[in-house]
């Protein structure tokens, strides 16, 4: 008898299955060439799930853009305040409600990491006053924290703010 070890990857135990126990089955969503939907004809990057909402990154209209959408309505959700002509967002991340959507963007040259809050519409950028590159947010399930990397160090470093701006004091040794 041979073993065989089996990698499951994350993004199978997601709300768009059945679940990890049991047979897993992805949830197919329609191709809609008018760009209502998840899928288009334009390029669909960075997904992320969390919960019911799923977001990514596309250029559909244009410029690239965040966007959302609804597993249980099955439809984007509407997101005023969010996206601007002058800025190329990149890897965005969502609370588990939806409310907060974290995201990198490049302004004029510069990287930034932005908070979106749904519920005031209004964008923040929590790296304003850092001197660095930054990419590749995440946002805790309670949109509390934001971990980001940086490279302040002249390396990568790992950051996590709160949802203020404010870099948490994360320690350096695990113990």
């Amino acid at each position: 008898m041979t073993n065989r070890i089996i990698f499951i990857p994350v993004f199978l135990c997601s709300g768009l299955l059945t679940g990890c126990f049991g047979y897993p089955r992805l949830v197919s969503y329609p191709f809609d060439p008018g760009g209502r939907s998840i899928n288009s004809l334009s390029s669909e990057q960075n997904p992320q799930i969390s919960g019911r909402y799923i977001v990514f990154t596309s250029d559909r209209r244009g410029s690239q853009d965040v966007y959302m959408f609804d597993t249980l309505t099955r439809n984007l959700v509407d997101l005023p305040g969010l996206n601007s002509l002058d800025t190329i967002a990149s890897h965005p991340s969502v609370s588990l409600d939806g409310r907060y959507i974290v995201f990198a963007a490049s302004r004029q040259g510069r990287s930034a990491i932005f908070l979106f809050d749904r519920e005031t519409r209004q964008s923040r950028n929590l790296t304003n006053n850092l001197q660095a590159e930054v990419r590749n947010p995440n946002i805790s399930a309670d949109g509390t924290r934001i971990a980001f990397e940086s490279s302040n160090n002249g390396q990568w470093d790992i950051l996590v703010y709160d949802r203020s701006g404010q870099p948490l004091n994360v320690p350096q040794d695990p113990r």
